[in-house]
């Protein structure tokens, strides 16, 4: 297990979900793919896009396997917390360092991803930078622990876990890119997730 040390360093300028689905890209080199593969290519000291890429996976079409969004929940939630402890390091249990997932099945929704990332890279810029920043920080961080934490419980509910990680992405890309204005529509995507919810358990 890893101890806490200093804060971390920021982002770097040239950070972007293209460069975070590229570092995956082409790592795998077996049949599948583990945690401990993935973060070790992320590295275990870059905490936002080892938050990013659980979310990226809740929303690609990996999310149909079983208990993968829970997983994906899980580690969410766990990188979350420890970016609100202020650890410079990732920890994470050795029964999700084990998980694995197909490589094929991550290289094909890597492609299906590459193009709207580099979409989303050409519209992001450092707006409302104060969101991003102690101690709003804080309560952004906190609402992608809850997201990640209800993941597990809403494995159940189609669209569900999808919205949380739509909300735990545009979150994540906000810190990446010191874009405020995603923090706001992360906030209104969060809104319609009730609305969704209360849909689907009535029908």
């Amino acid at each position: 297990m890893q101890t806490p040390h200093a804060p971390r360093a920021e982002p770097t300028d040239d950070a972007s979900v293209v460069s975070v689905l590229e570092n995956i890209r082409g790592h795998p080199t077996g049949s599948d793919t583990q945690v401990r593969d993935i973060l070790e290519a992320l590295g275990a000291a870059s905490f936002i896009p080892n938050l990013m890429l659980p979310a990226l996976a809740v929303i690609s079409p990996l999310s149909g396997i079983p208990l993968f969004s829970s997983t994906c929940g899980i580690l969410i939630a766990l990188v979350s917390a420890q970016m609100l402890m202020g650890r410079d390091h990732i920890w994470l249990p050795e029964f999700l360092m084990r998980r694995s997932i197909s490589s094929q099945r991550l290289r094909t929704a890597i492609e299906k991803l590459r193009t709207p990332a580099g979409w989303i890279d050409r519209l992001t810029r450092q707006r409302l930078t104060f969101l991003l920043r102690r101690p709003s920080i804080w309560l952004v961080q906190l609402t992608c622990m809850a997201a990640g934490l209800s993941m597990p419980l809403l494995e159940l509910l189609p669209f569900t876990s999808s919205i949380l990680g739509v909300v735990v992405f545009l979150i994540s890309l906000a810190m990446l890119a010191r874009d405020g204005v995603l923090v706001v529509i992360a906030a209104c995507v969060l809104a319609v997730l009730p609305i969704t919810a209360l849909w689907l358990i009535g029908g």
